[in-house]
């Protein structure tokens, strides 16, 4: 016996996942979580009859011989399957998109980094010259729409956009799907976000703007990721972490959504014990305690920007400088020789001021270019340190209009980051 399964919290792209897995696999048997993205419980609830599945309480597991999961790739996040891990004989398919290690320790797996597992799976369907209704077009649709942000997300790719593509002439329903991608929000979620609004603290970690928020939740509250996704914009914070602990303090839920190059959500809150994308994630933690989960992301976020691009992977050196005795004569003719837009002006190892082409603007005549370039340097300076992240920089060249910023280490330069050295970086210019 064959089954197909996902994650708990089920969304549109893992529902999706485990339906095309039906079309892949006919003989396989579709299992879904108990616990549904409150989006998807609502459209089973509707196309039911459509899409026939059951739970892991309905099956013997020790009749399954091969398990086959879509868009997770962690035992920990499945539902109830845990006596199934010390098999030996069991034989394991994955089917994901994302690429941070897993321990299911697949026979047979096709992993790689698109916008939805689904787009994947619409691959070997197209391969397969597999046939399926309009309806399966339409909910496969709304997986790769949900997990890409209707294709405008990072990490969409152009697979992504021609698998959609390939669904909408075999007859997705962008109707139904909007009905059902409309996030649930009501009265219980307004008052949990004007309550996060009303308490809400920013913080600066590693030149990110960051927001941990904690609340108590009574009951069930469905769309908490949706809460969290407008507090994160209300804020305008590259990145937003709510902590929703129950009343009796004896576990709590995460949910982080972020819109940084430099942040992986993701990976933040898999160092708790969850995961996710780029931009979003969550995790379930047994611990009631919102103050250790604080804590906890935080060192989660300083231990993950370690690891990550930073200034020094960027800047530019040695860096050529200049003294503030040096002609304006020979500054420009080193501008040319040297092909670039600017010096730092340096006397005795100190940082006194910029020069840059834009200040010949203020020469009046040929006597001036015998002038000293203390004359007509930019003395305010703004430096950045090598571990400040890539969007931190962006971020002050944009706002104060600099083309390069002095890389410094104590009060020594190091290295300088120009406006090219960024474009580098957030057009994926690196080299490998």
């Amino acid at each position: 016996m064959q089954i197909i399964t996902t994650h708990t919290n089920t969304d549109f792209d893992a529902l999706a996942s485990v339906v095309a897995g039906t079309l892949l696999y006919p003989d396989a048997v579709p299992i879904i979580p108990g616990n549904l993205n409150p989006n998807v419980k609502a459209f089973l609830s509707i196309h039911k009859e459509l899409f026939p599945m059951i739970t892991v309480t309905e099956i013997d597991l020790d009749r399954v011989d091969r398990l086959i999961v879509v868009d997770v790739n962690r035992w920990e996040r499945l539902d109830r399957m845990k006596s199934l891990q010390e098999r030996d004989d069991l034989e394991i398919y994955l089917w994901d998109h994302h690429m941070n290690p897993g321990n299911l320790d697949p026979d047979w797996s096709c992993q790689e980094a698109v916008g939805a597992t689904v787009t994947l799976m619409v691959r070997m369907l197209k391969e397969k010259r597999t046939e399926f209704t309009p309806m399966q077009a339409t909910l496969l649709l709304a997986g790769i729409y949900e997990d890409t942000g209707n294709l405008t997300f990072s990490g969409t790719t152009a697979e992504d956009a021609f698998a959609a593509a390939f669904l909408m002439e075999h007859g997705a329903d962008l109707p139904v799907l909007n009905r059902f991608l409309k996030p649930l929000y009501g009265e219980k979620q307004k008052d949990i976000l004007f309550n996060m609004i009303q308490t809400a603290q920013r913080r600066q970690i590693n030149g990110h703007r960051i927001c941990i928020n904690s609340q108590v939740i009574e009951g069930h509250v469905g769309s908490l990721a949706v809460v969290v996704q407008m507090f994160r914009e209300i804020l305008n914070v590259e990145a937003a972490f709510g902590i929703f602990t129950d009343t009796g303090g004896k576990r709590c839920v995460v949910i982080g959504r972020g819109d940084s190059d430099g942040l992986h959500i993701g990976e933040i809150l898999k160092f708790l014990g969850g995961g996710g994308h780029q931009g979003a994630g969550s995790a379930m933690i047994k611990s009631g305690d919102p103050d250790k989960v604080a804590r906890q992301i935080v060192t989660a976020i300083e231990r993950e920007q370690q690891t990550s691009v930073t200034i020094s992977d960027l800047m530019s050196f040695p860096v050529i400088t200049v003294s503030p005795r040096t002609t304006m004569r020979e500054t420009a003719m080193m501008l040319r020789e040297k092909g670039i837009t600017g010096f730092p002006v340096v006397d005795d190892g100190k940082l006194i001021g910029m020069i840059s082409r834009r200040d010949f603007r203020k020469i009046r005549g040929s006597k001036h270019l015998e002038s000293p370039v203390k004359a007509f340097m930019n003395r305010r300076v703004l430096t950045i340190t090598v571990d400040k992240s890539p969007t931190a920089a962006a971020r002050m060249m944009v706002k104060h209009d600099f083309g390069r910023l002095p890389v410094v280490e104590g009060d020594r330069i190091i290295g300088i980051l120009t406006r090219s050295d960024a474009m580098r970086y957030f057009y994926d210019l690196l080299p490998e």
